[in-house]
């Protein structure tokens, strides 16, 4: 920012030392009017420089790879296992099942926690439980041990989802969410594209054991590096970040950037200081804080329609294995390669659907008169931003259906492997892409709670898709691969029109709720 914008001594200190830091001491977003362009003495809504934000949002995002990479790890090895333990692959189908399940339940806990405790507890507590689960599963030979311990350690690595959404909303606002995508993606593209090459090599070469034993050994040192370098960001702690985080909160970096900041004669504003720290408390987790969230219609309505949407995905992620090997005969090092073109076309989405939502947010800004001013919060209230987001989403919705619509034909007409290779990719790159934008969406309708709206998302994501994994052998068994997937998008495809009515009228429930919430403060 120039120096004619700042308003204080301190900041324009700042400024002439080239420092990136930019000054703001408040902890609630701040409003750009819709009126024209903003007041000179508008605040910043974080001092987290851009290069610290993308940093920040990248160290949370491979957090929470561990969440994909411990289910996709597995599904290679899901015919080798079976047979080492002497159980059918329906059964183990089921800990794919239980591990979904777990994947929705434990989020709702972990972050309402974090939206009050603040990021970095909350990050401790995931990676206890999942290291501990982790060497768990590398000593047992038992169908039992496989099945709770699974369920624990998708309790620990699940919660990670959540909270790398909950940094996005700490720091980014609406008009630049979708150029920090590929970021907060990172992740989640990484997961499905990787951990199955990686799945296949350790069982086809060493033991299926050993899938676990390369997850406790990367969580461990993953686990430290994030101990030591992650800031605490969450705003109930730490504001616009110019606050201090308590003892139990601080990393390495806060310590070093605020006796920086120090140095620099930039003041903690006391007054805010005491304010955040009146409200800070370790509480119990609770589900409340995201149940709130799935109580709500317009939010109710999107998640179940997205839900159905990875319902699909999954149960194309969890037939893959059975198929490749029945019909092209595939070890499983060949099977884990081909779910390489999900995760490819998820990484081309990230790094190219940011700036058709950008775009589309500045367009409908300049329409309604809303100026969009970097790093500082646009007033929303009045602001069609379910249009706004849907808009993109719902192509990107029906496109990834009828991908996965053809691939279920094309596989049961057993045709050359391209095919279903092209059509892993695209579909990849369509679901990861609606992903994204409903997931800006979400965060956009819960700008104070974006770990627990994040949280009340990857409920129905699981849930749903553990149903769906849970049935698509049987139905692929009862009526073909074709039918099976044709069934699956079809029910998806039914919700769909929601989405529209979303369009129309979510700005007026959106508006409602939060006139309720306001009167509810005061």
């Amino acid at each position: 920012m120039a120096e004619r914008d700042r308003e204080t001594a301190t900041a324009e200190q700042i400024a002439n030392n080239g420092n990136d830091i930019e000054k703001s001491s408040s902890n609630e977003e701040v409003p750009a009017s819709n009126n024209g362009p903003p007041p000179a003495h508008q605040e910043q809504f974080s001092v987290f420089t851009v290069n610290q934000k993308r940093a920040i949002v990248s160290l949370g995002s491979l957090a929470a790879f561990f969440s994909p990479l411990s289910s996709s790890i597995y599904f290679p090895a899901l015919d080798t296992i079976a047979k080492a333990l002497g159980v059918s692959i329906s059964q183990i189908d089921l800990t794919v099942t239980t591990y979904l399940i777990m994947q929705g339940i434990a989020p709702t806990l972990i972050a309402g926690f974090s939206d009050r405790a603040g990021r970095r507890p909350a990050y401790f507590i995931c990676f206890t439980i999942y290291i501990a689960a982790n060497l768990g599963l590398s000593l047992q030979n038992s169908y039992a041990a496989l099945m709770v311990l699974r369920c624990l350690q998708s309790g620990g690595s699940s919660g990670t989802v959540a909270l790398a959404n909950g940094l996005v909303g700490d720091m980014i606002t609406s008009a630049e969410r979708g150029s920090y995508i590929a970021f907060a993606s990172l992740g989640s593209m990484l997961g499905p594209s990787l951990s199955p090459i990686i799945g296949g090599i350790l069982s086809q070469y060493l033991n299926w054991h050993w899938l676990f034993w390369f997850l406790l050994i990367f969580s461990g040192t993953f686990f430290i590096v994030l101990l030591l370098f992650l800031p605490e960001t969450c705003r109930k702690i730490v504001g616009d970040g110019s606050i201090p985080p308590p003892p139990l909160n601080t990393s390495l970096t806060d310590v070093i950037r605020h006796r920086r900041r120090e140095r620099q004669g930039i003041q903690v504003d006391q007054e805010k200081l005491v304010e955040l720290r009146k409200n800070y408390r370790f509480r119990f987790p609770s589900p409340v804080p995201t149940l709130r969230v799935i109580m709500d219609l317009e939010t109710s309505v999107i998640l179940l329609t997205t839900g159905l949407l990875f319902a699909v995905f999954y149960a194309v992620m969890t037939g893959a294995t059975s198929s490749f090997q029945n019909i092209y005969e595939f070890n499983d090092i060949q099977t884990g390669l081909m779910y390489l073109p999900i995760g490819a076309g998820g990484v081309v989405s990230a790094f190219t659907t940011g700036r058709i939502v950008d775009w589309n947010f500045r367009r409908h800004a300049k329409r309604a008169g809303l100026t969009v001013v970097k790093n500082v919060r646009q007033d929303i209230t009045n602001f069609n931003i379910e249009r706004v987001r849907l808009e993109v989403a719902l192509p990107l919705y029906y496109f990834s259906n009828v991908m996965v619509l053809i691939y279920g034909w094309l596989m049961e007409r057993k045709v050359n492997l391209a095919a279903p290779i092209i059509l892993l990719f695209f579909n990849g790159w369509a679901l990861m892409a609606t992903s994204q934008v409903l997931n800006a969406l979400m965060v956009d309708l819960w700008p104070g709670n974006s770990a627990a709206a994040t949280a009340a998302n990857n409920l129905f994501r699981c849930e749903l898709g553990a149903a769906a994994s849970a049935a698509i052998t049987p139905m692929t068994n009862a009526m073909g691969t074709g039918w099976a997937y044709t069934t699956l998008t079809l029910i998806s495809v039914a919700a769909s029109p929601s989405f529209l009515v979303i369009m129309k009228h979510g700005i007026k429930w959106r508006q409602n709720r939060w006139r309720k919430q306001n009167a509810a403060k005061n």
